[in-house]
């Protein structure tokens, strides 16, 4: 599903991941710990494509990031990306705002999601109407709309209290379980209970 080979990366003249090599299988639900500066996020853009590695390749479904076309059809048919602020569109409505990213043929997803979030009653709010744990909410409801084969999340519930980021937590451990692979980068470490495996970072390398 995702290998990653010998990858290294460097901003400028600094080096931050030293040959880093895995293998995520189909439905795992990873947990990316470290410390602040240990790679984590930056090995978590490389991985979900938003970032090229100064070195070595990257794989998913197989084939070779190098190797996709067009890459922007790809993040959209296959990745989901939740992050620490949701980067919702203040003049959109809450289903405004997932109709945006869905593709057509998924569209009928919509109100299930919202359902299946309890929050279908904000889907003609705006994100300035409702609270901080309800937005985060919306933004994994836009990550699952196209039901992607994978969803990276990073800090997803870094601004958020214990009630909502178990809840977070809850919802990629189920679509973890429907064979969606969940790779999450945090310094939260109540992740483990729902991660199938953890990989520490410790100084841009694997522990």
């Amino acid at each position: 599903m995702i290998k990653a080979s010998n990858i290294s990366h460097f901003y400028s003249d600094e080096q931050v991941l030293y040959d880093i090599s895995l293998e995520v299988k189909q439905g795992d639900f990873i947990f990316l710990s470290g410390d602040s500066g240990s790679g984590k996020s930056t090995l978590l853009s490389i991985l979900s494509t938003l970032l090229e590695p100064s070195k070595g390749e990257v794989f998913l479904d197989s084939t070779s990031v190098d190797k996709i076309n067009n890459i922007d059809m790809f993040r959209q048919n296959k990745i989901g990306f939740v992050f620490q602020f949701h980067f919702l569109i203040n003049y959109l409505s809450v289903y405004e705002n997932i109709e945006l990213a869905a593709l057509k043929s998924k569209k009928q997803n919509i109100k299930t999601i919202l359902k299946e979030l309890g929050i279908s009653d904000l889907e003609k709010r705006y994100p300035n109407e409702i609270s901080g744990g309800q937005r985060q909410r919306v933004a994994l409801a836009r990550a699952l709309v196209n039901e992607p084969s994978i969803i990276f999340a990073d800090e997803p519930t870094g601004s958020l209290d214990s009630k909502n980021s178990t809840l977070v937590y809850e919802l990629l451990s189920n679509a973890s379980k429907n064979k969606t692979t969940v790779i999450v980068a945090s310094h939260d470490m109540q992740i483990k209970d729902y991660a199938t495996s953890t990989i520490r970072m410790v100084d841009g390398k694997i522990s």
